[in-house]
């Protein structure tokens, strides 16, 4: 036991300890790097931005609209699960869409009968562009920015709006596989 201790080619007390304190720090560093790296890069790729949203109430008809403009301003390409009004999901029947090659606000669309496959865009959102119905979810890639319309008819209006909520405030809600993406508006009288 006395040769241990006199040994002096065994690392000191003090030595070793600091050696297992700087392991423990650097690899404690390394995991909590690794962590955040893979945790930032995850939530930063996805990133909606909403603008020009608008319901309308069309008295004559009976019926609201909606609409909005979606740019997709991350990394990657979003799929656009569901779109709510007021809380109420919308039936991808009612769901149309156009890809605009002038960036404006969304104008009224007068349904008559209503907006369809094929329809023709406003013209203010650019020439020869006709409406698409989404089929299940909409894929929105990288950059891109869409018009998104919600077709009102006499048997759905966006959101159950009648006369009675013109100017107030409800919800339009964007629903992704990792985010909800929300914005206010009022209720306008169609023209």
């Amino acid at each position: 036991m006395k040769n241990i201790l006199k040994n002096r080619k065994a690392l000191s007390t003090v030595v070793t300890t600091l050696i297992i304190l700087v392991v423990s720090v650097l690899l404690a560093g390394v995991v909590t790097y690794f962590a955040i790296n893979v945790t930032s890069t995850r939530v930063q790729e996805e990133s909606l931005n909403l603008t020009y949203q608008h319901v309308w109430y069309n008295s004559t008809e009976n019926f609201a609209e909606a609409a909005i403009m979606i740019t997709n301003t991350g990394g990657r390409d979003v799929v656009l699960q569901k779109i709510a009004i007021r809380g109420q999901t919308v039936p991808t029947v009612n769901i149309f869409y156009v890809v605009p090659t002038n960036i404006v606000d969304l104008p009224y669309v007068l349904q008559t009968p209503a907006i369809a496959n094929g329809t023709a865009a406003p013209a203010v959102l650019g020439t020869g562009l006709s409406f698409t119905q989404a089929q299940t979810a909409v894929v929105l890639p990288s950059g891109t920015t869409i018009a998104v319309y919600i077709s009102g008819t006499a048997t759905y209006a966006a959101g159950s709006v009648t006369v009675n909520d013109v100017g107030l405030t409800i919800a339009v809600s964007i629903f992704t596989a990792q985010a909800t993406y929300y914005k206010e508006t009022n209720v306008n009288a169609a023209y």
